[in-house]
């Protein structure tokens, strides 16, 4: 991983007016980008419904796997309408975020409200709120008692997280998301797409029953929520990202030097829709997923930036706490031995 110090890093405000020039959308890019993933992931659909029915599991299998992954990639574009970053106009961001929402099963406002609180707020000790993971300090995990521990050590723990994390966020909280619901935005919002979603089901249900439900839409919806979650992980819980409390944060710094590049081959930025370069994406949001690689290209400053690997990616998922003392994120075993060496520590 490569990380410029911050001593000689440059200011992370002096990018915006030079990610500016990337910000306005291409048109018929957006279209083409569209139709190139809606059409696969139509005939996909179809492919795996008539080899299910056919009883050709070694063509449903593949195409099942291949939907999921064409669902993160409808998920990301989704991501970027919240940002108003596929079209020039918001209606129409709205409208196909809402669209999507639907086959991604995660309401568009909904969802937006809380990715705008994580842009707001990621890297800030004093407004960890929704949208992101929770990441305790060392001294914050040993002040607690051996239950919350253990709460935290399960929600923390990688077969926990990416087993039951995307379950959780896109088949339960994403249906009724009660810490929104004081807004009737909201509450329409998560109403309204569930019903789309039990209407397209029941359509599914009435031509095919339960068959194409259980064994196409279920395991791709969670399929590519797994991807999803597993690349957002990635951004925000690398060695070298940054925490700070609120008189020494800033949303700029944070957002370049507390986000990685996820370096991924060719396809999977295709799939994730180049989410990996998210330290660009987090200081200038409106910028099409399609253009970032574009500012790579013209500021190789940027592209070695935070690099995570595949292989260093692995090793993240023992960073658990940030160690406000060494200024890193560190796993459950350092916080363990400095709570020992505290206990052993003499009393003044």
């Amino acid at each position: 991983m490569n990380s410029a110090t911050p001593q000689s890093r440059r200011p992370a405000r002096e990018w915006i007016p030079v990610l500016k020039a990337y910000r306005d959308p291409s048109l018929s890019r957006s279209i083409w980008e569209l139709a190139t993933t809606f059409v696969p992931y139509v005939s996909l659909w179809a492919i795996a419904w008539w080899s299910l029915s056919a009883e050709l599991y070694w063509v449903t299998v593949p195409a099942v796997i291949l939907t999921g992954m064409l669902m993160m990639r409808m998920f990301a574009i989704q991501h970027d309408c919240g940002h108003g970053a596929i079209f020039k106009s918001w209606a129409a961001n709205r409208w196909l975020g809402r669209c999507l929402g639907v086959i991604c099963i995660a309401p568009a406002a909904v969802w937006a409200k809380k990715h705008d609180v994580h842009h707001a707020t990621h890297g800030n000790l004093d407004r960890r709120e929704m949208g992101d993971l929770l990441t305790l300090t060392v001294a914050e995990y040993n002040a607690k008692g051996p239950l919350a521990k253990a709460a935290y050590r399960l929600y923390r723990n990688p077969y926990f997280l990416l087993a039951f994390g995307p379950f959780y966020s896109f088949f339960l909280e994403y249906r009724l998301p009660f810490r929104l619901m004081d807004r009737r935005e909201y509450w329409i919002s998560a109403m309204g797409t569930n019903l789309s979603i039990a209407i397209v089901l029941g359509t599914i249900y009435y031509f095919g029953g339960w068959g194409p439900i259980l064994y196409i839409f279920v395991p791709s919806t969670l399929i590519g929520a797994f991807c999803g979650v597993w690349v957002f992980y990635i951004q925000h819980q690398f060695e070298g990202v940054e925490w700070d409390h609120q008189g020494n944060w800033s949303v700029h710094d944070s957002a370049l030097y507390g986000s990685s590049y996820y370096v991924l081959p060719g396809w999977l930025n295709w799939f994730s829709c180049n989410v990996g370069i998210h330290h660009v994406h987090h200081l200038y949001a409106r910028i099409a997923f399609y253009r970032l690689p574009e500012v790579l290209r013209d500021h190789p400053e940027l592209a070695g930036t935070n690099r995570v690997t595949f292989r260093d990616s692995l090793k993240c998922m023992k960073l658990k706490l940030w160690d406000e003392d060494t200024r890193r994120m560190v796993g459950f075993a350092a916080a363990d031995a400095k709570a020992a060496q505290g206990a052993l520590a003499p009393a003044e």
